[in-house]
């Protein structure tokens, strides 16, 4: 349908602007909610056929669903909301993508200008109050400043430590009309990211790394979203040496290999933890020594130890722990340069010690820390987990909520491929899981995609059913029910003798019938028997979404735990309690 105002030849309205700015980051979804501010920007949408828009039902899953498509793909993720409401809607999920450094362009809708500052119908502050939790933002306050914006904006989110940015776009300016020219480059005389480390500290490292008699290797989020885990797999088989990964490393390292000694931190295994507190070299690879990692720093360094640390972010290099030598540079190309090093050198590591070291962590292992008892009555979670690893043959994108059913996820799924675990672990936000789901099998649709999630957190975004449904998305949601806030019930077990505080969750919907009004399949799975068995059939069903309901013991806990407050040798382990 053509557009009746008049305008010269080489003239767009900033909305046109917008949307072919987004053909020119060659955007294949945006995820989005209308509303009145962004209306002459969906109905340029409407008049284009080259990315798809996907309508969510809140606009927090819009941003989720942007985010998970990031981590999927590596691709920048795009959403689009309105203003006040709708931009306020959309914070959760930009805090959740910042807290991970996830690259996002979140485009909001704002008042129009000369409104602004005036308590308008749905205004409010996009840009001061996403500030804390965004990599960068802007509001535009020229037509003729959106495209060099919007090519700032991808620029931004997807270069150095990647990270969510806001572009906020008052309405009249959607309006105006401009020449549409789009920069080929961005240059940011604030914004230089460094791609290549110091090369007189990587000799360095990979001296240290010689010379180890207890090493081991350390990798979080950042090897992911640096694309370097093949550089990993060569360092790691060349020295021989153990590797752990971090909740949001998982799968950066192949969790089937005999050097991985299983995921390190709170709910880490025996083996991970011990090794890393007694290690004497340490190579930390793209990731940030939290507080669920290493526990209690003073802990942590009651053991001398050398700390090597690659990260493409300064400001995360000796920000909680003190590290001897740091190296600034994309974790691939500093991986690279360290492995050419290593195919060069004669000296190789010691044989008797790494020998001995590898006997003390395979003593260790010998705790079987993941074990736990099996009863013929009742669903264990981890039994699920472990099952649906062997009906997706260890292959599918595997999403999750936040809480016990996210551990064990982590735990007892072994990831073998990168940007397959799909998480929040920075924020923590319940409600993710589901909306991540929709992120992933958009960006592979012949994939299978299983959401892991709680009978708590399912709810958060349950209104994403009906966007499933639209577009037909074949996801199978495995929900551990066990009744409770569970992770919360823990604690309350461990820490507040017993009080089970407003944890159980009463009341709960039949999920099978929720399922089916929404058009969906919905199982209801009581018995240990029945396990495998619901899961191959939910699986066998190739594009129907599927709503697996599995009644869990609600009495089960997260073994290993390192209680808040203690260091990394300080384990409560099954049995111990």
């Amino acid at each position: 349908m053509e557009d009746p105002t008049p305008r010269p030849s080489h003239e767009i309205t900033g909305a046109e602007i917008v949307i072919r700015c987004l053909h020119e980051e060659k955007v294949k979804f945006v995820f989005g909610y209308p509303g009145g501010a962004v209306l002459h920007i969906y109905d340029a949408i409407f008049k284009q056929d080259k990315f798809k828009h996907i309508l969510v039902r809140h606009e927090q899953a819009a941003v989720h669903a942007a985010d998970a498509y990031a981590r999927a793909t590596g691709e920048v993720g795009v959403a689009l909301v309105t203003s006040g409401p709708g931009a306020t809607n959309a914070v959760t999920g930009i805090a959740t993508a910042y807290m991970d450094s996830i690259p996002l362009v979140v485009i909001s809708g704002q008042v129009p200008t000369p409104a602004i500052g005036m308590d308008a119908f749905q205004e409010v502050d996009m840009v001061g109050i996403t500030r804390p939790c965004v990599k960068h933002n802007f509001l535009v306050k020229d037509v003729r400043d959106i495209a060099p914006t919007i090519r700032k904006a991808f620029y931004i989110a997807a270069t150095g430590r990647p990270g969510p940015v806001v572009v906020d776009i008052p309405k009249d300016i959607t309006a105006h009309l401009a020449r549409f020219d789009y920069p080929a480059t961005v240059e940011l005389r604030s914004y230089t990211p460094v791609m290549k480390g110091h090369s007189g500290q990587i000799k360095k490292a990979v001296r240290l790394l010689l010379e180890a008699r207890r090493p081991m290797i350390y990798t979080g989020g950042g090897l992911v979203l640096g694309g370097a885990s093949s550089e990993l797999v060569k360092l790691a088989h060349t020295l021989g040496y153990p590797v752990t990964n971090t909740l949001m490393g998982l799968g950066g390292y192949p969790s089937t290999d005999r050097q991985f000694v299983g995921m390190l931190g709170m709910h880490g295994t025996y083996e991970a933890n011990m090794a890393m507190q007694d290690c004497d070299v340490l190579l930390a690879v793209g990731a940030r020594f939290d507080d669920r990692v290493i526990g209690n720093p003073e802990h942590f360094f009651s053991k001398d130890r050398t700390i090597i640390h690659i990260d493409v972010d300064p400001s995360s290099i000796s920000k909680r722990v003190k590290v001897d030598v740091p190296i600034v540079g994309h974790v691939q190309s500093v991986l690279a340069e360290m492995n050419e090093l290593l195919a060069g050198e004669t000296k190789k590591p010691d044989a008797a010690a790494l020998k001995a070291w590898w006997a003390q962590i395979d003593e260790w292992r010998g705790k079987e820390s993941l074990n736990y008892k099996m009863d013929g009555q009742v669903i264990k979670p981890q039994y699920v987990v472990q099952k649906l690893w062997e009906v997706t043959k260890g292959d599918a994108y595997v999403t999750s909520d936040v809480g016990q059913h996210q551990m064990w996820a982590a735990q007892y799924y072994k990831f073998d491929k990168p940007r397959r675990w799909i998480n929040s672990g920075g924020l923590g936000t319940m409600g993710v899981g589901l909306p991540y789901a929709m992120g992933c099998q958009l960006a592979d649709p012949t994939a299978q995609v299983a959401c892991i999630t709680g009978e708590g957190s399912i709810q958060m975004n349950i209104q994403e059913l009906s966007t499933c449904h639209q577009f037909r998305l074949p996801i199978k949601v495995v929900l551990l029910n066990n009744r409770y806030l569970g992770m919360v019930r823990q604690w309350q077990e461990f820490f507040y003798e017993n009080r089970y505080s407003e944890s159980y969750m009463d009341s709960l919907p039949d999920f099978v019938k929720l399922a089916e009004s929404y058009g969906h399949v919905g199982m209801k799975i009581e018995k240990p028997g029945d396990v495998e068995g619901a899961l191959k059939e939910a699986f066998d069903m190739k594009d129907r979404f599927v709503f697996m309901d599995f009644i869990t013991d609600p009495k089960e806990n997260v073994f290993p735990m390192v209680p808040n407050g203690k260091g990394l040798s300080e384990m409560i382990l099954a049995g111990d309690e």
